[in-house]
């Protein structure tokens, strides 16, 4: 039987349906569509699920589009380019318009006040006669604002080459490439990778060593283990460094912490989320922010606990504790996370649910209150440290009424929880920081009186975090955490709920009281 052939649906993808040539125009796999254009311009949205009993033809791909091992190259487009950048192409492509036709916007229906220039009159110069002119133009400007415009570099040999006829987009053409393209991993030949991972075990077990040591270890390596190879194909150090970095990460810890963690087996499987609540991390920091108990009390210290969905990275909970927390807190908080959060006094229309999936209206009814714009949901795995407030029997209790699963955090891997402690970070810096008492990252940075600069009370303070949640927080840019379907999209916790309720919809169901209670009874 023959090998089914998978359809390339990226953008710049061709194929063809009943006799007539499309080109993939932009992929919403959110939505299980793609817009088409045909070779008439015209543009229509279809689904995958109509594309396939068509049964489309691929299309040819062009040579200068394929990768070295045949695989289509991801197309450069405009979009990746940063305003900056976008201006500096086209003020490059303004330059090589006017070297080919004299005027900068390439036709004199066009033509700016003062143009044509005398030295770029098509009516008395030549093509040849400009592109030289253009370059010792350019090769006049100071080196300072050269650099600045983007224009270093161009000579006349760039000129030729980028008012070729094969260049269909000129202002793309003129964008550099180090700005369209990411660099891609080095080519390593097997022995000097052999002899790099034998490196890294070896310097594991050590005491800390420089890069040079590593890079005469390397060079020992590779003359014990394979004598004829050539010395001069051994990496530099500073090659060695590079990739290193590239491999193994800037290596900041501590040389017993970093031979600790590499003996912990590291071999289990990947867990790859794709839906909310399959994945929700719990972790509990000191409030770098001194509280009083009250108007008129001490101050204080409290406990923030926060539960993060690791998909959509949403605040779906959190708690502040007088002391620290206990398996109660615990507890309630996994309530939280399947409860709607009641719009509060002040709250305007802008912080109610905003998924078009479920209207507001739905959900108000069924929770029997006005519903802020918070995700909430049943957790299906729930990551947490190995603090004794997670090992309680009383949260292995509340796991099996769920119908969740505690999975702790394996020791010394930070990575399990890196939302969670991201989201500290961005607590502290966008909002903890900016209030009266902040007490700063350690004793180091504290002021000279945090105490008595207290002035907010535990109620006031969890109205002020829960605010911030539903107004910024699930509506702030994700940036690097964006979906691995749309990586250069701009999403936000509040767009990939929606999102995921148009990819597999979202069953809402509310706890009871008495579900819960029962899962708490011994501890009240």
């Amino acid at each position: 039987m023959a090998a089914q052939r998978l359809l390339d649906l990226a953008p710049g993808a061709g194929f063809r349906i009943d006799g007539v040539d499309w080109v993939v125009d932009e992929v919403q796999p959110q939505h299980g569509r793609v817009v088409l254009v045909s070779a008439e311009g015209r543009t229509e949205g279809r689904t995958v699920s109509w594309l396939m009993p068509h049964r489309p033809e691929p299309l040819a791909k062009a040579a200068e589009t394929s990768g070295r091992d045949g695989r289509r190259a991801q197309p450069r487009t405009l979009a990746y380019l940063t305003p900056l950048q976008l201006q500096r192409a086209r003020l490059r492509a303004e330059h090589v318009r006017e070297a080919v036709t004299g005027f900068r916007d390439g036709h004199p229906a066009k033509a700016r006040p003062g143009e044509p220039r005398a030295e770029y009159d098509p009516a008395r110069t030549t093509l040849m006669q400009r592109r030289r002119t253009k370059a010792r133009e350019l090769a006049g400007l100071d080196p300072l604002e050269a650099e600045l415009l983007g224009l270093r570099r161009m000579s006349e040999r760039t000129l030729i080459r980028l008012s070729a006829p094969h260049v269909e987009e000129l202002v793309l053409a003129c964008a550099d490439g180090r700005w369209t393209r990411r660099r891609t991993g080095r080519v390593v030949r097997p022995e000097i990778r052999e002899a790099i991972l034998a490196v890294r075990q070896e310097s594991v077990r050590r005491s800390r060593i420089s890069m040079r040591g590593k890079h005469r270890l390397l060079h020992q390596y590779m003359a014990e283990r394979f004598p004829g190879f050539p010395t001069k194909d051994v990496p530099s150090c500073d090659t060695l460094a590079r990739i290193w970095r590239e491999w193994f990460g800037p290596g900041g810890a501590r040389q017993r912490y970093l031979g600790t963690a590499q003996m912990l087996d590291d071999t289990g499987p990947r867990v790859v989320v794709h839906r909310p609540g399959q994945v929700v991390a719990l972790d509990s920091t000191p409030l770098p922010v001194k509280l009083r108990e009250s108007v008129f009390g001490e101050p204080v210290s409290v406990m923030l606990t926060l539960a993060l969905d690791l998909y959509t990275h949403s605040c779906c909970a959190f708690r502040l504790t007088m002391v620290s927390d206990t398996s109660v807190d615990i507890a309630m908080l996994l309530r939280d996370v399947m409860m709607p959060l009641p719009m509060r006094e002040g709250w305007g229309e802008e912080m109610e649910w905003p998924c078009p999936g479920v209207p507001a209206d739905i959900v108000a009814d069924f929770a029997g209150h006005k519903v802020a714009g918070l995700p909430f949901f049943a957790p299906e795995t729930v990551t947490t440290d190995h603090g004794t407030p997670y090992k309680n029997h009383q949260i292995v209790q509340a796991q099996d009424e769920i119908g969740c699963n505690i999975l702790p955090a394996r020791t010394l891997r930070a990575t399990d929880k890196y939302a969670v402690e991201r989201a500290f970070g961005s607590l502290k810096t966008m909002l903890l920081e900016h209030l009266l008492g902040f007490t700063g990252t350690d004793v180091a940075d504290r002021g000279a009186d945090p105490e008595a600069d207290a002035v907010l009370a535990l109620g006031q303070m969890e109205h002020v975090i829960a605010t911030w949640i539903v107004r910024i927080w699930q509506n702030h840019a994700l940036g690097e955490y964006a979906p691995s379907w749309e990586p250069g999209g701009h999403h936000s916790p509040n767009s990939l709920f929606a999102a995921a309720m148009h990819q597999g919809g979202w069953a809402m169901q509310i706890p009871t009281p008495e579900r819960y209670t029962s899962s708490c009874a011994s501890t009240t």
